[in-house]
């Protein structure tokens, strides 16, 4: 590990709406924080009390007051947002967002308090925050683009209106070129983003990885190289069930079908009680729901499945890459995606071949697709290859050392690596 042998650590904002213990996103921006100051930075976060993906104060400390704790050697401090009850209705989202903005403008950097301040989007609320704090502070700001807000919005339902969704997409053009830098985590994202630049700011890709306890987690279990799927057929789903996962048309396809396997699905989020009212409903003993479990837990279940389930709405795709991927990939598990071909999911799974990847419009063909791997066993083995052989490119050391080199690059004003440059 490359620590910083400089008494004058470089000093880093980071500003984001969900950290530890929010599960999601928030459990990766933790970890890149933690890393960033294992390796000698000074980093301060700033983020709301934890609420996702259960959409409800976890700590019983939402409002006003502003917390500060120190946190694996990361100041964080936490600020309170309006917390929708209906994360799918478009008024209660415009408040959430304009409530964490407010909230954090309370407290606005002095002349070059930090280095750098990075601003991580799905919110516009957090972006506009980085833009404001960014007159202040008269520093770089580095926007980190894990989904696009206006595209995700419209992919959800939020904004039917044509004038609504190009209004949200000129607010978040306009924000967005207050930084100047951007990074993202796929090829098909950093293409789309290259559309909304308008001072030719440097790109960068730095994919998700799998974070340090989930990794050792998942390592400690028995490998599976080699095992083949059992009968019944072996599925898991497990992570946040929203209106983009579309989770419930795929559970209903595989109902009427005749195929032999078991459904553990482990989720939260503003769909969930959707698909698990569904299952109560049907009785169809073939499914199972259950809440996130731990990472002991999540470990063991992708230890027992034969295939990890990744389901995208159509049409949603282009704005984002499911970050649970990447457990799915190291626990040597095969991948069955339901998604886009040209989504970055897609892509991915086009590129690495970690299972099959089934179009929407092609998913009623997915049960004979899984009745024919008893006779074709080798196809089920070179998948499995495919996905233990790319989950090294998701290394954790590797993907912070890379985080480390560009902070110092953009704060010294030096040439970016041209392999993170698009």
């Amino acid at each position: 590990m490359d620590v910083q042998p400089d008494a004058s650590p470089l000093r880093i904002l980071v500003v984001v709406n969900v950290f530890q213990p929010d599960l999601g996103g928030g459990v990766l921006f933790s970890d890149l924080c933690y890393g960033l100051a294992a390796r000698g930075f000074d980093v301060t976060v700033r983020c709301a009390y934890p609420y996702y993906p259960e959409w409800r104060d976890k700590s019983g400390k939402n409002g006003f007051r502003i917390t500060r704790t120190m946190e694996q050697g990361v100041r964080v401090e936490r600020y309170g947002l309006y917390i929708p009850g209906n994360p799918n209705a478009l008024f209660e989202r415009l408040l959430y967002e304009a409530s964490f903005f407010l909230s954090l403008a309370r407290t606005l950097p002095k002349r070059k308090q930090y280095d750098l301040i990075m601003v991580y989007c799905p919110l516009v609320g957090s972006v506009a925050y980085g833009a404001l704090a960014r007159l202040t502070n008269r520093g770089p700001l580095w926007l980190n683009v894990q989904d696009l807000s206006a595209d995700a919005a419209a992919a959800s339902g939020l904004t039917h209106a044509g004038f609504v969704t190009r209004l949200f997409s000129r607010i978040q053009r306009t924000l967005f070129n207050r930084a100047d830098v951007w990074s993202s985590l796929s090829p098909v994202m950093i293409d789309r983003l290259k559309t909304l630049r308008v001072r030719n700011q440097p790109i960068l890709y730095f994919p998700n990885w799998l974070h340090e306890t989930l990794a050792d987690t998942i390592s400690a279990q028995p490998s599976k190289a080699g095992r083949l799927p059992g009968s019944p057929l072996h599925l898991l789903y497990s992570g946040n069930i929203g209106t983009k996962q579309d989770l419930l048309r795929f559970c209903k396809v595989l109902h009427t079908s005749d195929l032999a396997f078991r459904f553990r699905i482990q989720g939260g989020g503003s769909r969930a009680h959707e698909v698990q009212e569904w299952v109560d409903d049907t009785g169809d003993e073939r499914f199972s729901f259950h809440p996130l479990s731990d990472e002991s837990g999540l470990a063991q279940a992708l230890h027992r499945t034969d295939f990890f389930v990744i389901t995208e709405k159509a049409g949603s795709g282009g704005s984002f890459i499911p970050s649970k991927l990447v457990p799915g990939l190291a626990s040597e598990t095969p991948i069955l995606a339901v998604c886009d071909g040209q989504s970055p999911l897609g892509r991915e799974m086009s590129l690495s071949k970690p299972g099959p990847q089934i179009d929407w419009l092609a998913l009623d063909t997915l049960p004979a697709l899984l009745h024919g791997l008893a006779d074709t066993p080798e196809r089920y083995l070179h998948w499995q290859r495919n996905a233990i052989e790319r989950s090294v490119f998701f290394a954790r050391e590797t993907a912070i050392e890379r985080y480390a080199a560009a902070l110092r690059s953009v704060i010294a004003e030096t040439s970016l690596d041209p392999f993170t440059f698009f």
